[in-house]
This record gives C-alpha cells, structure tokens and sequence, in this order.
C-alpha cells in the first residue's frame, strides 16, 4: 500500500471511529483530528499508524508496554497458548505459575486473586478489605486515580482544594450516596492523614493510596506513617501498584519506599500488555475469598468470567522472565534518567519553568514554578495550556505522548531514542518560545 493510501485508509478509519464508537475513542481523551492517528503494528520502542508514520512511543499504552511493543518471549508465550483455547474458567498452569511468580516478588503477598483489570483489583479490594474488618467507609487521597469505578472517583481531578474529608463526585452518574463512604484527605500531608485515620478508625474498613501518586513521590515518613496508624487500629492498608509494580522495581513501591501494606492492587506490566490484574496480600485479608473454608454466605464474591486467562497469564510469566533478567532496573532507571533531566535542561534553555516528577521510568512534565510538587493542589499549579500545546508540538515531530499526563519508559527504549527524543523536545520547546 503506498503513503497515499495509507493515509486516505487511516481517514476513513478515523471517521468510522467518530461515527461508531462513543465518544469516537476508547476514552476520555482524543486527540484533535489533525493529530489523530489510528495504530497499525508497534515493536519495540515504536508504533506505526495505518498511513505509514513511525513514532517513538512514550505513552505504551497507558503505561503496560513495559518491555515494549511485541516482545518476542511474550509474543512466542502467547502464541503457544492460542491454538490451546482462550478460555476455561477452570484452572490452568499458566494462572498457577504466574501466581508463584508474583507471590515471590511481591512483599505483601501470601496468596493472589486475578482479575481483568486494575478498576476491577481496586474495587475488589475495598470489598476485600470492608469484608474482613466488618466495617464500611475507605480514605483515599486527593488527586489519587484508582480506576473507573464509583468509589474511585470522588477527588480525583479538583480545580481546587476538596472540602475535606468529602469529595465531589468526577464523573456524572456516580450517586453522591457513595461519597459518604468515602474520606479524601491531601498526599503527602502526613500529620493531616493520621488525625483523619484516627478520627474515624472506627469506621474506616480501608485506607487506599497509589505510594506514587500520579506523579508525586511520597515525602520521607508518610507511607510509614499510614503503615503504622492503619496497624494500630485494625484498617487495611492498600497500596495501589498498578503503575508502580514491576515497574520502578522488581518489587515495586514496596521495596523502592520499604513499606508493606495489606494488599497491593496490580496490573499493566504484570502481564506484558495483554488485559489482567491482580489483588496480593496477607494470607488472613485475602482468606475472605476462600470457599473452601467459609460459609457461602461470609465469602467476598469477586469472580470474573475472565479471571486468570491462560493467554494473559502465560503473557505475564514471560513478561516478569525478560524483567528479571539482571541489570534490566538499572538500564532502565539510566535510560529514563537521561531523558528526565534532558526535558528539564531544554526547558530552562527556552526559558520555561519545567519540571519533570515522578520516577525516572515513570514521570510526568509540569510548567509550574511551585516548588516542591508535593500535593495534588501543587500539581494543579501547572499551566495545562501550555503542557497541551508543547505535546501537540511533539505528536507533530512524531513523539507518541498523552498531554499533561505521564512518560512511561520501556525497556525496549534505547540511548538513540533518547538523542532523537531530545532534539525533538528542543525544537518543540523553541517553537513555543517564537
């Protein structure tokens, strides 16, 4: 198929995508039409689109590419367990094996419960955790995104401070019900969290923090501080890792901060891109899921039809072999690295107040002179204008990235990514400055 081809075929693809799917995407952001781009193949640390255009892709699908795009061991994983059935309900040795695995390298894990993805983990958690103290409220923290589901979504993305310990609701359709369930409290404001921990512990089944917060890194002593004041009364810590597992270390926030919760909620890398996530935690906390030894009556339900696919799963256990592979961390903390400090540097040539938070295999860039990002009223301190109109600049010069949200690094991403990434990220910077 020739260039013309390809792109007249990516248009028409485009403008059946706008007049049959919802929203005309698969989410809550699309890309302006000059700029939309429908995804044909990816491999390594790039994606194609239909008309034929290459991009280094820092966005890896929402962050789950960690090895990046068609990775050999987990494509040949794959392919050996199609032609074996796609599903069975019942159990299978890839589920089994996987399930050993992630026991292993997860601190807090006894003993895990799959399921299809991380809104499902998170919200199955909370029953969890509701389930085995007997009681009923959660805290959560402001600008905290753990998925898609109701209690999720109070105090996700305020324009300004939440009137703690309530939340508005982010999303139409959530019943205001629910936010009584849920307390909100800033990040990072320890003595704040713990004076609300303690003026509700009788009530509060669950306390639920991502350890990395979107991209603000948790201040020495605050995951402690949850640890210990969640202890003391009996409330179920949870650590959302669907970001941070498998990625900012092998043993995710829990051995990069040294903190470990009850249960820890998992997904994108677990399974090397392919749909499946995971509650691991306390034998006891997690024994609430158990038929075998409970009342019918006094079991969490939290089946899924899809639960622990074999595909999924066999992905997964080759995904967590190519990351176990000694020196894979390191490279890909140096790699993120260099391209975390070379953003800043051409900012500050160009005159703009840039900051790059996060970790260096996960951060975010923020136009913001507020210093330090420690909350989520920091972090709206950015202008999004100008962070949405230097990504466009980016998309343009063919840099996969998701406007004022997050660069995820793979492992499949190389130095000469990072030099061609950098001169693109200097042009675009000097093009804002004109």
């Amino acid at each position: 198929m020739g260039k013309d081809d390809g792109a007249l075929r990516q248009q028409r693809l485009l403008a059946d995508a706008g007049r049959y799917l919802a929203g005309g995407g698969t989410g809550l952001f699309v890309l302006p039409p000059e700029l939309n781009l429908v995804v044909d193949r990816g491999r390594g640390s790039r994606i194609v689109d239909v008309a034929g255009r290459e991009y280094i892709d820092y966005h890896l699908g929402s962050g789950p590419a960690l090895l990046g795009h068609a990775h050999a061991g987990v494509a040949d994983a794959v392919e050996k367990r199609l032609r074996l059935g796609s599903t069975y309900f019942f159990l299978n040795e890839p589920e089994i094996e996987l399930a050993k695995r992630l026991v292993d390298a997860i601190p807090c894990a006894d003993c895990v419960h799959y399921t299809g993805s991380g809104t499902e983990a998170t919200y199955y958690a909370l029953r969890i955790a509701r389930a085995f103290t007997g009681r009923t409220k959660i805290l959560k923290f402001e600008g905290a995104w753990h998925g898609m589901h109701d209690y999720g979504l109070f105090g996700t993305v305020p324009q300004a401070a939440s009137d703690y310990p309530r939340a508005k609701a982010d999303s139409v359709g959530v019943p205001t019900s629910i936010g009584e369930q849920v307390l909100v409290t800033p990040f990072n404001e320890t003595a704040a969290a713990v004076a609300m921990i303690e003026r509700h512990s009788a009530e509060l089944a669950a306390v639920i923090v991502e350890p990395l917060q979107r991209v603000l890194r948790p201040e020495p002593g605050f995951l402690q501080a949850l640890r210990d004041v969640t202890a003391r009364h009996g409330i179920v810590l949870i650590f959302d890792e669907i970001v941070t597992g498998f990625r900012i270390a092998w043993g995710g926030a829990q051995q990069a901060y040294g903190v470990v919760p009850d249960l820890a909620c998992y997904g994108k890398a677990i399974s090397g891109g392919y749909p499946l996530a995971a509650i691991a935690g306390r034998a006891d906390v997690m024994a609430v899921l158990d038929a075998r030894n409970r009342p019918k009556a006094e079991v969490v339900w939290a089946t899924n039809t899809l639960n622990g696919n074999p595909i999924c799963a066999a992905a997964g256990v080759a995904a967590l072999e190519a990351l176990a592979v000694p020196g894979t961390y390191e490279r890909l903390a140096r790699i993120g690295a260099r391209l975390r400090e070379g953003i800043v540097a051409a900012g500050a040539r160009h005159g703009f107040d840039v900051q790059a938070p996060g970790e260096d295999a996960v951060f975010g860039v923020r136009f913001t002179s507020r210093r330090p990002l420690r909350t989520w009223t920091d972090a709206i301190t950015a202008d999004t204008t100008l962070g949405w109109k230097w990504a466009m600049e980016l998309l343009k010069r063919a840099l996969l990235v998701n406007p004022n949200e997050k660069f995820y690094v793979s492992t499949a991403h190389t130095d000469a990514d990072v030099d061609h990434t950098l001169g693109v990220v200097d042009e675009a910077f000097a093009t804002l400055a004109r």
